[in-house]
């Protein structure tokens, strides 16, 4: 991952969803980046979003137009890193159906392992600065590996995870990754939580920089 201070376009892996709805065809996982760590995955049968709802523009971060909260699948899984209001609002999750994962209850996310076909999850307890509590998930879906770090610092942890098909991670633990020499086991990088005053580019064909909202990434299974 050299050069990274560089732009580059990947061109067939994002796409633009103007409606601001996800669909996946039989066979595929989409992954709709929301802003900050807020994404949206589903297979089209299943709804997962990590780090949303969160506070729009909190901390001076990526703000999102309402349609966002709007398009919110009922019943859907919801998934927190930690509860820093740039990933997490309690106000607007209240009024969200569905099933609600964080560090407060990270044991009772295991018993998702059970109850989706084809799914497993693992929680890592990782360090995060300004949190007392912060967890990074490796999401096994249809075979498919991906990694959600949050707000993590250290890349440690990440470098011990295996055959990763998508890692989504922060710019800073790009760096960590760099300058520890640490060698990263992902076929694909989505570099998520840019914020607007934030300049950050890249020519590795292997990181696709998530600082435009409502891009798409298909992983077919």
């Amino acid at each position: 991952m050299n050069n990274y201070y560089r732009y580059r376009v990947l061109p067939l892996i994002v796409f633009i969803c103007c409606q601001g709805f996800l669909f996946a065809q039989p066979g595929e996982i989409k992954i709709a980046f929301i802003g900050n760590c807020g994404l949206h995955l589903t297979d089209g049968t299943t709804n997962i979003y990590v780090d949303f709802p969160y506070k729009s523009g909190a901390h001076h971060y990526m703000e999102y137009d309402q349609s966002a909260l709007e398009n919110i699948r009922e019943n859907s899984i919801f998934i927190f890193t930690h509860k820093h209001s740039d990933h997490y609002s309690g106000r607007l999750l209240r009024k969200r159906s569905g099933k609600k994962y964080g560090p407060w209850n990270v044991k009772e996310l295991m018993e998702l392992n059970d109850s989706l076909s084809g799914f497993s999850i693992e929680a890592f307890n990782t360090s995060h600065r300004f949190s007392f509590n912060h967890y990074s998930y490796l999401i096994t879906w249809h075979n498919k590996r991906i990694y959600f770090s949050g707000d993590t610092e250290s890349a440690d942890t990440i470098a011990k995870v295996k055959d990763m098909d998508w890692a989504f991670v922060p710019a800073w633990l790009v760096m960590d990754m760099l300058e520890k020499h640490l060698h990263v086991d992902a076929k694909m990088f989505g570099m998520y939580h840019i914020g607007p005053r934030d300049k950050i580019t890249s020519d590795d064909p292997k990181i696709l920089l998530l600082d435009k909202q409502g891009e798409i990434i298909t992983i077919s299974y």
